[in-house]
């Protein structure tokens, strides 16, 4: 299927003042988390994304496990 093939999606309602109002407080944390791993020192060999020790998990090719 081709993007001309897909029906168009039906128009969404507004989002409510809170909605939008969370939804820039998560870009903002994003924007933070960001501008904090620019500066952070380059692991020769990682494995990529957020660092596990501070999340509490591990996340490898969508198989997550705790410990």
């Amino acid at each position: 299927m081709t993007e001309q093939d897909l029906p168009p999606e039906p128009p969404r309602a507004p989002l409510s003042p809170a909605a939008q109002r969370a939804l820039d407080e998560a870009a903002a944390r994003r924007q933070a988390i960001d501008a904090k791993g620019a500066f952070a020192l380059k692991e020769q060999g990682g494995r990529g994304g957020l660092e596990p020790g501070r999340y509490g998990d591990w996340e490898i090719k969508g198989l997550t496990s705790d410990f």
